[in-house]
């Protein structure tokens, strides 16, 4: 396969992102989209950072950078990159053990580590982990979001584990209906929850405000209008919340615990990025994804979030989308989208301070359900029982450990699954004239089955003469080809001709007590199952 030396060109895949601006129309459709995703992007990008433990301005620098500089990198022309739901709890977890100043030391790494490896062309190998790995990791942050928010929408501080979390919620029920202030809080985001799920239902004409601005919105005018006691967003100002990180930081990126969690965003960060970029390819018609771009771009937009001390960034599926159903054509949507939340963010920043907390907290409450595959889950265990168990495990190891624990984990239980799927083998029993039993196997013989086919093999009379053929095996690894040879040498009883065995033309027993395979193997043909 070749390239031309202009295809493999970031600036000739710029030049081509923004070709399409030349056609009549295309510009004002990017404008009008640029302005669709601000308004779903500002209260996502404030809700994230609050759930994250951070003064709400970072989750706007992240948005800002999404836009202004990862927009105007090649990859994948259409797709939003912002604070997303996804790294909620890992940022939260890490700002909890490590300090809000190593956030960015950490982003920054994580940054560093996507542009390797998208220099190195590891981005198509993210598109090989297996996707119920990736569901489970998603429906795990979405269960922990949940829980996590729950208590922010009742304006309690919420327990650092999964396993308190679910513990503390019938003592989290009985706080809130016995406090009026509590109870007011839960009602606004409750209600915030509400209008998010009835937004779809309503005219097309109402849906031109995008769902979350809307319930954001109204719920932060009840809270004016009614004159509630509830908590507010802090507001600090958007200079005096970039920190960036200290010598101090950047040398504390040596330990265990900091480049496991660096890890883990490295990961996650990815791996969400390049799939949003595969459903996003799916939603028009316009130029494919280059994944390794995408993944280079991922990495400058992480190191200048690290830069300035914000939140991890990876492309946004929510706002992707938004983006091509607005009609977007160019990358200049997404630019201009980074444009409009650093204006608000410079003219408006005190408007972040009539936001009630509860309203976002609900925001990121329906958020953390449209991470968890409901509809998909049920139709998976029918077909693919095993895909289920990796995704199901992967999401309760996240809530009762960690995220990095639990995607761990997923990744094991995939590669263990993946091995046991392609280890299967049959026997065939069958007697010949003259009482001779034949034994055939077929397909990968493993020490994954050895279980079985040792039960199988001890069943065998020890009175008959008995030939195991191991000619029609695709693999026969060591375990099992040692193991075979030991049971062919103690099987029959002492009276009973040995047990003969016809093995791959590749393979030689080396044991005296086991038939030569040569002389038996002229007559046999090698089977190869795909």
């Amino acid at each position: 396969m070749s390239f031309s030396r202009s295809s493999l060109s970031p600036l000739s895949s710029l030049r081509s992102s923004f070709s399409p601006l030349r056609e009549p129309g295309v510009r004002r459709k990017d404008f009008l989209a640029s302005l669709v995703v601000f308004l779903v992007a500002l209260p996502l990008c404030v809700g994230v950072a609050v759930a994250s433990g951070v003064p709400a301005e970072l989750g706007l620098v992240t948005g800002i950078v999404g836009g202004l500089v990862v927009g105007f990198l090649p990859g994948s022309a259409l797709q939003v990159s912002g604070p997303a739901a996804g790294l909620t709890v890992l940022v939260f977890e890490a700002v909890q053990e490590f300090g809000l100043g190593m956030l960015g030391a950490i982003v920054l790494l994580t940054g560093a580590l996507q542009i390797i490896l998208g220099l190195l062309r590891c981005g198509r190998w993210f598109r090989a982990i297996s996707v119920s790995v990736v569901q489970g990791m998603l429906a795990g942050i979405g269960l922990v979001l949940i829980l996590g928010q729950l208590y922010t929408m009742a304006g309690a501080e919420q327990p650092r584990s999964g396993i308190d979390k679910i513990a503390g919620l019938p003592g989290l029920l009985v706080d809130v209906l016995g406090d009026t202030a509590a109870l007011t809080a839960a009602a606004l985001g409750i209600g915030t929850i509400a209008v998010l799920m009835l937004w779809p239902k309503l005219p097309a004409a109402v849906r031109v405000v995008p769902a979350p601005l809307a319930a954001v919105a109204l719920a932060t005018a009840v809270a004016a209008g009614l004159r509630l006691d509830v908590a507010n967003v802090t507001v600090r100002g958007l200079v005096d919340a970039i920190q960036p990180p200290g010598l101090g930081d950047l040398a504390a990126l040596g330990s265990v615990a900091v480049l496991g969690t660096v890890l883990a965003f490295t990961l996650i960060a990815s791996a969400e990025s390049l799939f949003s970029a595969a459903a996003v390819d799916r939603m028009h018609d316009g130029p494919r994804t280059q994944y390794d771009k995408e993944l280079v771009a991922q990495g400058i937009g992480n190191a200048t979030c690290g830069v300035l001390g914000a939140l991890p960034m990876t492309a946004v599926i929510v706002r992707s989308s938004a983006n091509v159903e607005a009609g977007a054509r160019t990358p200049l949507s997404r630019i201009l989208h980074g444009a409009w939340l650093l204006l608000f963010a410079v003219l408006f920043p005190a408007a972040l301070g009539i936001i009630p907390l509860a309203a976002l907290a609900g925001v990121l409450v329906h958020a953390g359900f449209k991470l968890i595959p409901v509809k998909e889950i049920v139709p998976l265990a029918r077909a693919h029982r095993g895909e289920a168990l990796v995704l199901a495990t992967t999401a309760i190891a996240i809530v009762v450990t960690n995220m990095f624990e639990g995607v761990v984990l997923g990744l094991v239980l995939a590669v263990v699954k993946s091995a046991w799927d392609t280890s299967h083998v049959n026997l065939d029993v069958r007697e010949l004239t003259g009482g001779r039993l034949v034994v055939t196997l077929t397909g990968n013989a493993t020490f994954l089955r050895l279980p079985r086919i040792l039960e199988t093999l001890e069943a065998l009379p020890k009175d008959q003469p008995i030939e195991l053929d191991l000619t029609a095996v695709r693999h026969l690894d060591h375990a099992c080809r040692t193991t075979l040879e030991n049971w062919a040498m103690r099987h029959n009883d002492s009276g009973t001709e040995a047990v003969r065995m016809k093995t791959p033309p590749v393979a030689s027993s080396g044991t005296d007590a086991v038939a030569d395979a040569g002389a038996e193997s002229s007559d046999a043909r090698a089977r190869t199952r795909l």
